[in-house]
């Protein structure tokens, strides 16, 4: 395994200092003493949270969404028209962009909502006696919420297997994709909430936003409508995503097209 062997090569010295990437900082990490932080299970721990959050976690949403959005044409047409009046197709969308990208923004927090990549929140554990919902909950109880429960909830959601992301507008223009609401729980909240929601967040945005200002997105010939239907196994979708993809800017905004 990756970090068993570069654990190891850090440990007998074969590898010294240099330029480092994420795996070496969390392995080098010390004390005021040159103490070890880490052990090798808890930088285990860390870097499956990386990539939970900084890999499968925006990929699922930028998937589904696509998904969602290639049935459903004209909602796809609403965020592509978004992102023409305020990037143009003279260059592609960029990270300052992301605070006038409303639509697209409610966009992402529907996929979150209807699609989380996990079924539960971390554990948390109940602090006091307390009684929620007419439940007693004993002070050191192990507590885990649903998000898929609490994302479909048909007492709190309209039509909540329906992909909506008009539900998130609201009043407020500004979409906020961190804000924590306890009718749907994305990156958990308060002092143990997800680090990395604004990285994930701003990650998931970004992404979306490049592949439908940067192409145009169709259901393949002979297909009506993409397979919706989650995985026997987890919650991503349960056949990869199959689309027609045409590039629709200028030839020199695609910087891979010209190496």
């Amino acid at each position: 395994m990756v970090i068993e062997e570069r654990w190891r090569q850090w440990k007998s010295g074969e590898r010294q200092d240099g330029v480092q990437d994420f795996l070496d900082v969390l392995i080098t990490l010390a004390d005021g003493d040159d103490k070890p932080l880490l052990i090798i299970d808890e930088v285990k721990a860390q870097c499956k949270d990386i990539i939970l959050v900084a890999i499968d976690n925006p990929s699922n949403a930028v998937e589904w969404a696509l998904a969602d959005m290639v049935n459903n044409p004209e909602l796809l047409a609403k965020a592509v028209e978004e992102m023409e009046q305020v990037v143009g197709r003279e260059r592609l969308v960029q990270e300052s962009d992301i605070m006038q990208l409303n639509y697209l923004k409610a966009c992402i927090r529907e996929a979150f909502r209807l699609h989380p990549v996990a079924p539960f929140n971390v554990p948390h554990v109940a602090i006091a006696d307390t009684i929620v919902a007419g439940y007693r909950v004993p002070k050191g109880s192990h507590v885990i919420l649903s998000r898929l429960a609490l994302g479909q909830n048909p007492t709190v959601w309209d039509e909540p297997l329906h992909f909506k992301p008009e539900r998130h507008m609201g009043d407020n223009i500004n979409v906020v994709l961190t804000k924590s609401e306890l009718r749907f729980i994305s990156f958990s909240t308060g002092r143990r909430g997800c680090i990395a929601a604004s990285l994930g967040t701003t990650m998931s945005v970004m992404l979306f936003g490049r592949l439908l200002h940067g192409f145009t997105w169709t259901k393949p010939a002979g297909v009506s409508a993409i397979n919706l239907h989650e995985s026997k196994n987890d919650l991503f979708i349960e056949k990869p995503l199959v689309l027609h993809v045409e590039p629709r800017l200028a030839a020199h905004l695609y910087p891979l097209m010209h190496r």
